[in-house]
């Protein structure tokens, strides 16, 4: 289901501007009536053949000409109203194109809801409810066998307990652990997720069968899952092995909340990969060209932002949208031919250790920080805490930072 296109006219014209150009037309008409269409008054006619030779005789005695500072004064109102007209017809297509985006994501959660919700509950179902609204949504992809990663990360840069709802309620920051359930759902794997969530209460889970090769499935659900529960500005995707430094993820998102349709990464343009049996293989090699090739301008995996917009396009369009064999390729792939701002911020993916650390000590630490040779933190159950320590901004930085 896509989102619907505009209504256009005979002509080919978007309805909704026939409208806009019609009512400016109405503004401007009203004002061309009221200030000249004034018919003169045979009467004053006389009146003006008097005041020549009126003229004639004050000319010793210039007064001053009201009726030109009149004119003047009723140029410069319609200018006036003229620019305030324009500014009525801007509001009104802002208010259009915001009223579309939530129709759009109505749609997508009643589609949602009618196939089956993506969300995964105890009692298999959870009712739609009205959707807080929060400044951004982190979703940490996991799997079943990275217990000890989870706790890695709850024991360095994630709050834990009240402070993660306290991190919502005062910040409107949502941080949750990401995954769906096993090929047999219920099982010895699922109930361990539900213990691990009774416990921290830390989960996202998705109607999504988990595996390696299902990730580009996996991010689709998750935006479409998150937009459906939280209206957040932005909705981030990070990997379980990356150090997050949250007061600078916030910092970094704020300055482009202004923004409509951002794609904030660390951008790369990396082979396709057409040799079988290789990391990062490509089956659809054949579609970006010939062999050597290189795929377009795309983040890296390892986190990624997107704005509101773009997480109800994935949404609403899910059922169409090409899934690649990378999931980072895939989301870049759906954002080609839309008009989306790409956003290469390197603060996004600083190295470890040296690299991270010397730019906390010099005042700029880093957003997020992962070992490019692991494609994460190497050893990152072992080494979390010392990046941590080495790299972080500060326990306390995100209640004292302001966004």
């Amino acid at each position: 289901m896509g989102i619907s296109r505009p209504q256009k006219s005979s002509n080919g014209i978007p309805t909704r501007w026939v409208y806009l150009f019609c009512i400016a037309s109405f503004f401007l008409g009203v004002l061309v009536v009221n200030r000249f269409w004034d018919f003169p008054d045979p009467a004053k006619i006389d009146e003006e053949a008097s005041s020549v030779k009126k003229d004639q005789l004050t000319a010793d005695h210039p007064t001053v000409n009201c009726e030109k500072q009149e004119t003047a004064v009723q140029a410069g109102d319609i200018l006036s109203r003229v620019s305030q007209t324009h500014d009525v017809i801007m509001t009104l297509d802002k208010t259009i194109s915001s009223l579309e985006m939530q129709l759009a994501s109505a749609r997508a959660a009643k589609v949602i809801n009618e196939d089956g919700s993506p969300m995964v509950t105890k009692s298999g179902s959870e009712h739609l409810k009205e959707r807080p609204k929060v400044f951004f949504v982190m979703g940490i992809m996991t799997a079943f066998s990275s217990r000890k990663r989870r706790d890695s990360i709850r024991e360095t840069w994630m709050p834990k307990g009240e402070e993660l709802k306290k991190l919502e309620t005062e910040k409107g920051i949502i941080i949750r652990f990401v995954i769906g359930h096993s090929a047999s759902p219920g099982g010895v794997l699922d109930r361990a997720i539900e213990a691990e969530d009774d416990q921290h209460k830390d989960f996202l889970r998705l109607n999504h069968v988990e595996g390696y090769h299902e990730l580009s499935s996996k991010t689709q659900i998750y935006f479409s899952t998150a937009v459906a529960k939280w209206d957040a500005d932005f909705y981030i995707k990070v990997d379980d092995d990356v150090h997050i430094n949250l007061g600078m993820v916030g910092s970094t998102l704020a300055r482009h909340r202004s923004k409509p349709r951002v794609y904030m990464g660390c951008m790369k343009s990396g082979p396709v990969l057409a040799q079988t049996g290789v990391k990062y293989h490509e089956p659809e090699y054949w579609k970006f060209g010939e062999e050597g090739n290189k795929y377009f301008r795309h983040a890296t995996g390892q986190i990624y932002a997107i704005s509101k917009d773009l997480a109800t396009y994935i949404s609403v369009n899910r059922h169409m949208l090409h899934r690649y064999a990378n999931e980072d390729v895939s989301l870049g792939s759906w954002f080609i031919g839309l008009d989306v701002e790409h956003i290469d911020d390197r603060s996004l993916c600083c190295g470890t250790a040296p690299d991270c650390e010397w730019k906390a000590q010099a005042g700029n630490p880093c957003a997020a920080s992962f070992d490019w040779s692991c494609s994460g933190i190497c050893k990152s159950v072992e080494r979390m805490e010392e990046v941590h320590q080495r790299c972080g901004e500060g326990d306390g930085a995100i209640w004292h930072t302001s966004f």
